[in-house]
């Protein structure tokens, strides 16, 4: 991917027309299965600290994508320039680590997984205020939709925090997991603007090893430690799900559809994702639906 034209960036439309079927099909795969990660991340943050329990994820995820990726078009096939590599570790930063690190720091402070997902669902109203800075105007229509949007969140958190008993939502996990939406929304805003590898396979590789490897040393100089003696089956399991599907298939299908469709477009992974967090934590984990 090379640096966007203006007008590119200031309309957020896609650089390089992509066919209406792989574009949905990409959409429902981080519909669903990000929806899902909420879940595993919690089932994951129970036993393994945070960052070195995400860090491990992408570091895995994206050695096992080269691997793929090398087996099918060589190894020069991953090799970028200087530039590149820059711009992948920065949204490697901004997407992995203070996106996704964060929110698992946030459930392993009590953020209930429905709860982590309807906070990450203020993504979309960033994003809008980031477009308007940049000069790009969205329509009314659209702009009254995400102000609808972002009262109903709120109202649904706020309600939350004031049941009482186990159904109080921190604080501050709330403001960890707030900030983690704001710096996926920049990131995700700011990867179109960015000299990245024009492959979004070879892209989604050196971002997720990066961030990795920045979470594993975030961690360890942090002081969390792997005692993977004590670590349940469920958790094994969880991590794999978050390696495999929530890291290799649904981060390489976002990454894709920011440079192949509307950011607009991409944003709604975050009023869907909810839907299927709540159901998953209440069917799985029997978090209240308050």
């Amino acid at each position: 991917m090379t640096t966007a034209p203006p007008k590119a960036a200031s309309t957020g439309l896609p650089k390089a027309p992509a066919a209406v079927g792989m574009i949905a099909v990409a959409l429902g795969v981080v519909y669903l299965v990000w929806g899902s990660t909420y879940l595993g991340i919690r089932v994951v943050v129970e036993e393994a600290p945070p960052f070195l329990g995400m860090g491990s994820r992408f570091f895995a995820a994206g050695a096992l994508l080269a691997v793929v990726v090398a087996a099918r078009g060589g190894p020069r096939r991953l090799r970028v320039t200087r530039r590149e590599l820059l711009g992948c570790a920065l949204v490697g930063l901004l997407l992995p680590v203070l996106g996704n690190g964060l929110v698992s720091v946030g459930e392993a402070h009590g953020a209930r997984s429905g709860a982590t997902a309807l906070l990450i669902a203020s993504a979309p109203l960033v994003i809008a205020i980031l477009r308007f800075a940049a000069g790009d105007r969205p329509r009314p229509l659209s702009v009254f939709g995400l102000l609808l949007g972002f009262a109903g969140l709120a109202f649904l958190v706020l309600v939350g925090r004031h049941t009482g008993g186990d159904d109080r939502l921190p604080i501050g996990a709330a403001l960890i997991v707030l900030f983690a939406s704001t710096c996926w929304a920049f990131g995700s805003w700011v990867q179109p603007r960015l000299t990245l590898p024009k492959d979004a396979f070879v892209m989604t590789v050196h971002e997720m090893w990066i961030g990795g490897l920045i979470m594993l040393v975030v961690g360890t100089i942090s002081g969390e430690r792997f005692d993977f003696a004590s670590y349940s089956g469920k958790t094994y399991v969880a991590w794999a799900y978050l390696v495999v599907f929530g890291s290799m298939v649904a981060f390489s299908a976002y990454v894709w559809l920011l440079g192949n469709a509307p950011i607009s477009l991409v944003a709604t992974y975050a009023y869907v994702n909810p839907v299927v967090a709540v159901a998953l934590g209440a069917l799985i984990l029997d978090e209240p639906i308050t």
